[in-house]
């Protein structure tokens, strides 16, 4: 690696002797924006954990959080009572009062439910949305989802880490990087283990697990609803759900087969 390293910098320092002054600089800035996204590679646990507090507290600032006696606050924290943590990993939830039609989770446990998504599910639709936000932040692809979403960021801004202490992210930053999270996309394999962990936890919580076929199908009508509105909003959730047929199947498939009863509760 030191090997490379070396002949990656005589290289550099041949095309920096033999190029226009205005050109060296463009090039010592790129340079210097790799070494910073280098160093972005590599940050700690608890520097990853330091951005993912700066961004979840940047979003809940900027944008209208419900109040705890407001009623989708309500409705929200009965519907998760007992959900305390995933594999270790506490959870908190908040209502963002908002016209897109969504739910995110980040890294740290927090799980962001947009208000305009409560009003056309209901009860154990919402569960499931949860149950399988919950399985990604298990499985840590909150966090890989972020941190790629971070290096993204680096190699373009310059994101890094001083002196063994995450760098603070500008606005711009933080905005760029709430772009990149929402165009992520998890594999297959990512979506079906978080399907399959979002079942057993709803179950082991005591709630209901038909609750993940119940949300898919919700998903998916939405989708015929939407038609041919292929930049809408809601749209967009769809992105990160693929496969909905072949998932709704297999959650049903377990449901039934473990003679589980299918919910009836209203929205």
């Amino acid at each position: 690696m030191k090997n490379l390293c070396a002949k990656f910098a005589i290289v550099l320092s041949f095309m920096m002797v033999s190029m226009p002054a205005s050109a060296q600089f463009n090039l010592k800035k790129a340079i210097g924006g790799a070494a910073k996204a280098t160093q972005a590679v590599t940050l700690t646990d608890q520097q990853m954990a330091a951005y993912v507090k700066e961004y979840i507290d940047w979003m809940d600032a900027n944008n209208p959080v419900c109040g705890e006696d407001d009623p989708y606050t309500v409705r929200l924290n009965k519907l998760t009572e007992g959900l305390a943590d995933a594999d270790g990993i506490a959870l908190n939830f908040k209502v963002y009062n908002v016209i897109d039609v969504n739910a995110f989770a980040c890294a740290d446990g927090s799980i962001r439910v947009f208000s305009s998504l409560m009003d056309i599910m209901n009860d154990e639709e919402l569960l499931g949305v949860i149950g399988h936000e919950v399985g990604h932040i298990a499985h840590r692809d909150s966090k890989k989802g972020f941190r790629t979403a971070l290096l993204a960021s680096a190699l373009r801004d310059g994101v890094s880490s001083t002196g063994g202490k995450a760098a603070q992210l500008s606005e711009s930053q933080l905005g760029d990087l709430g772009e990149a999270l929402t165009r992520a996309t998890y594999s297959q394999k990512q979506e079906r283990d978080a399907d399959d962990y979002g079942y057993e936890f709803l179950k082991q919580a005591g709630k209901n697990p038909w609750a993940m076929a119940c949300s898919f199908r919700r998903l998916k009508a939405m989708q015929e609803e939407a038609g041919v509105q292929k930049n809408s909003k809601i749209n967009q959730l769809f992105s990160t759900h693929p496969d909905l047929d072949a998932r709704i199947k297999r959650m049903e498939e377990r449901a039934t087969c473990e003679g589980i009863e299918h919910p009836t509760s209203e929205k």
